[in-house]
């Protein structure tokens, strides 16, 4: 059993498992190279080039997990928004009204478009060392809606919060889709699936009940976790008892007060993904004060912590500090 299986069994381990997401991407030189080769679409797309992608960071940080290779917005193109890259994502148009849903394809026809996602899952998987783990992922629904209505998820816009219909009719095609592409990566070898959320901890809890968990409690089971960028504890609270396999939290939270007071499932984070951009004294000191409160707890009150950051690596971030990000959490906690 790898360390990130028993981390979702929550077993006391003395090691947590170490990833990261994006940990396959543009800060690293491997990335890099494979691009100056290949368009995005290509590494994406074609499950040969990106089993090699994901690979990348688990041969040279030695990474307890590794995570399929594509892009969340992939679901939109399927059923029927053209999308490009250049170099970041560009839909064809923008969703305005229930009309254009209603042109969606339907959910088993776009699910044959992600098809790919399957076979770059059981590539990666063949590569792997049988002490790592695999993961997949897909794109949270209402992150997935702010990008087919603004082409964006970095705030959730006026015309977004006042559109819950046309969310939720999006969600008659989106939330089915998501859960056969879940589906889809579990069959094909992943261990787990994230949903990645980004924009959903922008809301009010409120909308965030009313609107957005409804859909979640559709995709939540024991296999399937969550993260959300800017979420609240209170957010987090109106999902706590759905059957997720455990959820991810950013750098606003206390990560030692979180493992503490967790019952059931992973606790994924939480150092701050800026900090790996750092020099190397800037990077030893925060993450001196990021493992201090967690030196503290005994391997029982650490159980189901899966360490990595905050939220993605960035591109601005330094290789070296990956590796020290690695090789101290092991040395510190052995």
């Amino acid at each position: 059993m790898t360390l990130f299986q028993r981390a979702l069994k929550r077993e006391a381990l003395t090691t947590p498992p170490v990833w990261m997401m994006r940990q396959a991407g543009r800060y690293h030189k491997h990335y890099q190279a494979l691009k100056v080769k290949h368009s995005f679409i290509e590494l994406c797309k074609n499950p040969v080039l990106a089993a090699e992608v994901a690979m990348g960071p688990i041969e040279e940080f030695d990474f307890d997990v590794s995570i399929l290779f594509s892009d969340l917005l992939f679901p939109l193109e399927v059923l029927g928004m053209p999308l490009k890259y250049e170099p970041g994502p560009i839909l064809g148009w923008h969703l305005e009204n229930e009309s254009q849903v209603l042109g969606f394809q339907k959910v088993d026809e776009a699910l044959k478009g992600l098809e790919f996602q399957a076979e770059a899952v059981r590539l990666t998987r063949e590569r792997l060392p049988k002490s790592k783990s695999l993961i997949g992922f897909v794109g949270g629904p209402w992150t997935l809606f702010m990008y087919a209505v603004d082409g964006s998820h970095k705030s959730s816009s006026l015309k977004s919060i006042q559109e819950p219909q046309l969310f939720q009719k999006f969600c008659e095609y989106m939330t089915p889709l998501l859960a056969k592409n879940i589906d889809l990566q579990l069959k094909a070898g992943a261990e787990a699936v994230m949903i990645l959320d980004t924009a959903a901890g922008e809301v009010s809890v409120d909308f965030f009940e009313r609107y957005i968990a409804p859909q979640l409690k559709h995709l939540a089971k024991d296999q399937v976790g969550y993260y959300m960028k800017g979420g609240t504890a209170d957010h987090y609270s109106v999902i706590r008892d759905f059957p997720f396999v455990g959820f991810g939290y950013d750098h606003r939270f206390d990560l030692a007060k979180v493992l503490k007071t967790t019952q059931k499932g992973f606790v994924q984070g939480n150092f701050h993904q800026n900090f790996m951009n750092g020099t190397e004294a800037e990077f030893e000191k925060n993450f001196e004060a990021f493992v201090a409160p967690l030196k503290k707890l005994t391997p029982q009150e650490r159980a189901g912590w899966v360490a990595g950051l905050g939220h993605g690596i960035l591109p601005q971030a330094k290789e070296a500090n990956v590796h020290r990000f690695v090789k101290e959490i092991r040395r510190i906690f052995r």
